[in-house]
């Protein structure tokens, strides 16, 4: 039975010994909100909004270009790299699966390779790579590999490999970490619960599946409820003060005015048709926000079902499907409105799978993969070479890139962060970009 993985919550950090200040709001949230006696019950109603400040004063943070826009596709389960991005053209490729084998014929070609091909499933990822929009980074992956989906996401999702199990905080959160007056819109999780990739010292994500649940629920309760939220809100003091009352004021009203905003972009219109899947449903959502300029770094969505121990090839080629047609959709729309150069994304799955197929037509837990980028910055086509089929760790992939290289070349040359503070070491750069952005 496999050890699945699911997404993380966080643990509220320690108090500090610092002032009061709306960065120690908000990494305490409800826990100081509820200390304040002379704050109404009902806003202790206001649940996850109080918690998240979603302050929508700042469009531009120190650091951190303005406008510029980083969608995470996590794929859940292990993606089957070899049967994604196919060494057709090898022997050992296709003597190790019999059943499974993308056939030499029906590999779509990828230009510059006469060699390895991709799913035939993939058109629109291959449509992509021709107009310079993907770029595939070959053998991802880590030292000492752990099988286990959920060490290996949380290994994924910290950015740390020894230390992992112990993580609280994740890459991007640390990273954003970094901007002197973190918002909860900084980061938005299409999802239920907050990945831990999104959580830092005092940066949080927005989680919602469905945007129309993301606002203050006492509005709902009753109309004397509501007349005190709006009556209290018009007496509001300035953030920047000294007294707790006046913070929770503040954060309470800037939720408010944030899920509203985030409601009303979601209700926005598409300029492209869409294919139905749940991941192009997810990115539909991810479009109609980066129309609507919220102030939001960063999107993260996830597609599950990549767990093909058995059956594979059907399921698999499903997968394919939903997905390149998804992200091209994407695209287009991001172009149709406009923002097409503002967005670069990165789709990944925790690990591949093994060489050999198993004996129920499938394949089991494996090591390195490939991990995809998307955007008008990004290198097209295919970024270094695949891994070798003949020099085998116990019957798997040996990665050739370091996942940490990668989330650096994204965090310093595209948002123009210290990913040395997010990561705790210097790692090089993969090159994924055309040039340094």
């Amino acid at each position: 039975m496999c050890d699945h993985y699911h997404p993380q919550s966080c643990n509220t950090p320690p108090p500090s010994d610092a002032g009061f200040t709306r960065r120690r709001f908000l990494g305490h949230g409800l826990g100081l909100v509820s200390a304040a006696t002379t704050v109404p019950a009902f806003l202790l109603r206001a649940g996850d909004a109080l918690a998240a400040d979603t302050t929508m004063r700042l469009t531009s943070k120190p650091g951190v270009p303005d406008g510029r826009v980083l969608v995470v596709v996590q794929l859940s389960g292990g993606n089957d790299g070899l049967n994604t991005v196919v060494p057709f053209a090898h022997d050992e490729y296709q003597e190790a699966r019999p059943l499974l084998r993308i056939r030499p014929e029906d590999a779509l070609r990828i230009p510059g390779s006469d060699d390895i091909g991709l799913h035939p499933a993939l058109t629109p990822l291959q449509e992509m790579i021709d107009a310079r929009l993907a770029g595939i980074v070959q053998g991802v992956g880590y030292p000492n590999p752990n099988r286990s989906h959920f060490a290996s996401m949380g290994i994924w999702h910290s950015g740390q490999v020894e230390n992992a199990a112990r993580a609280t905080r994740g890459w991007i959160g640390s990273a954003l970490d970094q901007a002197p007056d973190p918002t909860a819109l900084d980061i938005i999780n299409v999802g239920r619960e907050a990945p831990l990739a999104t959580l830092g010292k005092h940066t949080r994500s927005v989680s919602f599946e469905n945007a129309n649940l993301f606002r203050w629920a006492g509005r709902d309760l009753h109309s004397e409820v509501s007349d005190t939220y709006d009556a209290f809100h018009d007496q509001a003091v300035e953030a920047g003060e000294e007294d707790p009352l006046a913070f929770v004021n503040r954060t309470a009203l800037d939720a408010q005015v944030a899920s509203s905003r985030v409601r009303k972009a979601v209700r926005g219109g598409l300029d492209t048709p869409w294919p139905q899947s749940g991941l192009a449903n997810q990115l539909k959502m991810v479009a109609k926000m980066i129309r609507a300029e919220l102030p939001t770094r960063v999107y993260y969505v996830n597609m599950g079902g990549f767990d093909t121990h058995a059956n594979q090839l059907g399921n698999h080629n499903r997968l394919m499907q939903q997905f390149g047609a998804a992200m091209q959709a994407f695209y287009q729309e991001l172009d149709a409105a406009g923002h097409r150069s503002r967005v670069v994304s990165l789709a990944f799955s925790e690990f591949g799978r093994r060489v050999q197929q198993n004996a129920s037509n499938g394949t089991d837990h494996g090591v390195a993969g490939p991990a995809f980028v998307f955007g008008d910055a990004v290198k097209p086509g295919l970024l270094g070479e695949h891994p070798s089929l003949r020099k085998l760790d116990k019957g798997d992939l040996v990665h050739r890139v370091d996942f940490r290289s990668l989330y650096t070349d994204i965090l310093e040359n595209w948002m123009k962060l210290d990913a040395a503070t997010a990561l705790g070491k210097k790692y090089r750069p993969a090159g994924i970009f055309r040039s340094t952005a």
